[in-house]
């Protein structure tokens, strides 16, 4: 297949695309808008390879993604371009809205024209697989089951609204239109090139310069972890798998309270670069919670996992030893963000410009 993936300079796009270059025979026209969390150097040896083309363009404009589908004429779409940190969706909401939700009108108008003009064969085959989040569902209690694919939704931040609105729309152009859409939801990623302002590099990060590390309120909230190279496997199986209309939760069955995955950061990096002040445990900072924090997500990927032939291959341990090593051995690639876009301050309490 030619397929066209949105975001592929991302933290979970660029994973995908190396999955897609190295373990399948398909091609790549990556759409990225280049933004300052995306990263060529995330495609490693993918970005130089005759099967991926990278186009840098906004999925908003109209005319830009025409031209796109017109060029490439791909037989599928992969969606994951997106704005994700949701301290930043509380500082500023008017992107997240632009990007996810416009954006994803647009490609879901320009894609259904194209598909409409194919021939009935490849019209038949054609796919737009629209990659989603666990937050679209709200949060958990602790005693609750973990959502499912039939969890009805409850986003409570504006990213996962923003998200929860791209869903809808998704589905309303299966159902009305019949564009042969298909959604999966994902729980919390991690691994290598991703950005440092999320949770596990940023405390990676700060660890390694003996910088506080912020934990939100008492630490007790609680994500379900999936390492990205899993991740990208799945989302490839839905695509070549997955059924029109269909919905795909995917999981490692790892949850963590955010305390718990702090302290793993500390007990891997003391083992294998031990700090002469004392284990990094000391430099846990406990911090004022952000607005509306939901307490906890965790998928049951189990339908996915029959429906796929696919589990995750990683568990938290593994990934995490995995993702220190990796950051451990890209100094360069991190101290750079740190030092021109990102340098771990905190974000996520509404008080920047609301446009």
């Amino acid at each position: 297949m030619r397929v066209l993936l949105t975001g592929g300079c991302g933290f979970i796009g660029s994973a995908v695309i190396r999955h897609l270059i190295r373990s399948t025979g398909h091609s790549v026209v990556n759409v990225d808008k280049l933004t300052y969390a995306a990263s060529e150097d995330a495609l490693e040896d993918a970005s130089r390879h005759d099967r991926h083309t990278l186009v840098q363009a906004d999925i908003a404009d109209h005319a830009a993604m025409r031209e796109v589908f017109a060029t490439h004429a791909p037989d599928a779409v992969m969606h994951l371009a997106a704005e994700t940190h949701v301290d930043r969706s509380i500082d500023g909401p008017g992107p997240f809205v632009q990007t996810n939700v416009v954006g994803t009108y647009t490609l879901l108008d320009v894609a259904r024209a194209y598909w409409s003009s194919l021939p009935v064969a490849r019209r038949d085959s054609f796919r737009f697989h629209h990659i989603s989040t666990d937050e679209v569902f709200g949060a958990l209690s602790p005693t609750d089951p973990p959502f499912t694919e039939t969890t009805p939704y409850d986003p409570r931040s504006p990213y996962s609204a923003s998200k929860a609105a791209s869903d809808h729309l998704v589905r309303a152009w299966h159902h009305t239109y019949g564009l042969p859409t298909i959604v999966s939801n994902t729980s919390n990623n991690y691994g290598p090139w991703q950005f440092p302002e999320k949770l596990i590099p940023l405390v990676t990060l700060n660890a390694l310069e003996g910088k506080k590390l912020p934990v939100y309120g008492d630490g007790s909230n609680m994500r379900d972890w999936i390492f990205v190279e899993d991740h990208a496997e799945a989302l490839v199986r839905v695509l070549e798998r997955g059924q029109p209309g269909g919905t795909y939760a995917l999981s490692a069955r790892q949850p963590r309270t955010n305390l718990q995955v702090v302290r793993a950061i500390c007990a891997a990096l003391d083992a294998r670069l031990p700090d002469p002040a004392g284990p990094r445990e000391r430099l846990i900072h406990f911090v004022t919670d952000r607005p509306g924090h939901d307490f906890r997500y965790e998928i049951d990927p189990t339908r996915s996992e029959a429906a796929l032939d696919w589990k995750a291959g990683h568990d938290f341990e593994r990934g995490l030893g995995r993702t220190i090593d990796w950051y451990l051995a890209n100094r360069a690639w991190w101290e750079r963000i740190r030092a021109a876009r990102y340098a771990g301050e905190r974000l996520g309490q509404g008080t920047r410009n609301p446009t």
